[in-house]
């Protein structure tokens, strides 16, 4: 891709390019209200209509920004981050380790077994009594799930699990929640644009198209968040959870769709 402006903007006024403006509208939604949802709704979407390396390059900018925006407070987002940082170092090895050992994302039979497990998560979640980890247990707990979930999303582009039951069962408030999962979706971001970035799938077209898919990541977010502001925490919960249960379900049949 050119980076001159008249390239940029035929790119995105393309059937394909009207089509990514409004996926990305769409994942910004989902994601404002129930905190995640951005990479996975996207990644699915797009790998209907390009390679998935190329989807996952295309998600870097938008994705790390709009989690920078939620983490805010930062006043807030470094106590929480301080938490995580077993968890954001696993994500970082769990990354790097895989992406060497087997490249870019490329989704294939892995899309199955994300989507199987988020429909289970939800589910589980939905009909059991949530369980709280002891801050014992946080030591060694969090650098395990953050080394699956770097794993996972090497070789899929999606970040949220294990990470999500995780950060769930550290009994934080939504508010609390939203923002332990944005910090760690963007350190997850990061790792894997390096990734991206050393296997040449990051190119200067590509960056410079991703960076103007934050706007509509962002219009969708301010939409989603003003939704997120009328739910009940147990409304929330339940969405929250019960769009696991849709995103998962959603992997798995565009997965079969794509064959």
């Amino acid at each position: 891709m050119s980076t001159s402006l008249s390239s940029l903007l035929a790119v995105l006024l393309s059937p394909v390019g009207i089509a990514t403006v409004a996926i990305f509208t769409l994942a910004g939604c989902v994601k404002g209200v129930v905190g995640l949802g951005l990479p996975t709704v996207a990644m699915g979407l797009l790998a209907l209509v390009m390679p998935p390396a190329q989807a996952a390059a295309l998600l870097i900018i938008p994705a790390f920004l709009t989690n920078v925006w939620q983490a805010l407070p930062w006043r807030s987002a470094w106590r929480v981050l301080r938490r995580l940082a077993g968890m954001q170092a696993g994500v970082c090895l769990g990354t790097w380790l895989t992406a060497w050992k087997w490249g870019a994302p490329s989704g294939a039979g892995a899309a199955y077994l994300l989507g199987g497990a988020l429909m289970a998560y939800g589910a589980w979640g939905l009909l059991a009594r949530p369980r709280q980890l002891s801050r014992q247990a946080e030591r060694w707990v969090g650098p395990l799930a953050g080394a699956a979930t770097g794993a996972i999303a090497a070789i899929t582009g999606v970040f949220v699990i294990p990470a999500v039951p995780y950060l769930q069962s550290l009994g934080l408030a939504r508010d609390e929640l939203v923002r332990a999962m944005a910090i760690s979706f963007m350190i997850s971001v990061a790792a894997l644009g390096v990734v991206l970035t050393r296997s040449a799938d990051m190119s200067s077209g590509v960056a410079a198209v991703s960076a103007l898919l934050l706007l509509p990541a962002l219009a969708g977010m301010v939409i989603g968040q003003r939704i997120r502001d009328m739910l009940s925490p147990v409304v929330f919960r339940r969405c929250f959870l019960g769009s696991l249960i849709l995103l998962g379900a959603y992997m798995v049949g565009a997965q079969a769709i794509r064959g």
